[in-house]
């Protein structure tokens, strides 16, 4: 988080790209690096990025249960990344040492989350949350939350977010999906970057 807080989602991601892509995203500052459950074979694309970079945070998107930690942890994974909060994925991240980052979308979810043990917050779906939302949260909530828009975040509008109060980011199609290249993947990430230290 202190080096660069955007994580960068895999959502589609096969194991056989899993380097190239990885690469164009490390190369460019990238810290963080998801791949969502519902990505083809998401735990050997994992465990390849982790032996690969083993400096950088990486771990799974849309994990819903607590097997799936498990599984994560056991493919190498350090980050556990989820669209609701559950307490029990909340607790196995914590059992494992693991970062754990819940979706939240209401203060009351948000405090229930820290209260867990949270990270940080991945304020999901951000096109429900706006800066406006953002800013109130903000108001309530410990300071040293993280909060993390995620979904429809765009270089555009990653300025607005942040002067609301946003910590970082997730970002997903915009930055990846299915069938881009590494140098597109790369364009995009420097893109990302660039807009973020503004």
């Amino acid at each position: 988080m202190a080096q660069l807080p955007l994580i960068a989602i895999l959502r589609g991601l096969t194991p056989a790209e899993a380097l190239t892509i990885g690469e164009a995203l490390v190369s460019s500052g990238f810290a963080i690096i998801e791949v969502p459950l519902n990505s083809p074979e998401p735990l050997h694309s994992i465990a390849a990025l982790t032996r690969q970079f083993p400096q950088t945070l990486i771990g799974a998107g849309t994990v819903l249960n607590a097997q799936q930690v498990k599984d994560v942890h056991a493919a190498g994974g350090r980050l556990v990344v989820a669209p609701n909060f559950k307490p029990a994925v909340v607790a196995q991240a914590l059992a494992l040492n693991m970062v754990v980052l819940p979706g939240v979308a209401t203060p009351t979810e948000a405090f229930a989350a820290l209260d867990a043990g949270a990270h940080g917050l991945k304020l999901f779906p951000a096109e429900m949350i706006s800066p406006a939302t953002v800013k109130a949260m903000r108001a309530v909530l410990p300071k040293a939350a993280a909060l993390m828009p995620v979904g429809g975040i765009t270089p555009d509008n990653m300025a607005v977010y942040r002067a609301a109060g946003a910590t970082g980011f997730g970002l997903g199609s915009a930055l990846y999906a299915p069938g881009r290249n590494a140098e597109q993947v790369r364009s995009a990430a420097q893109n990302f970057v660039n807009a973020f230290r503004g």
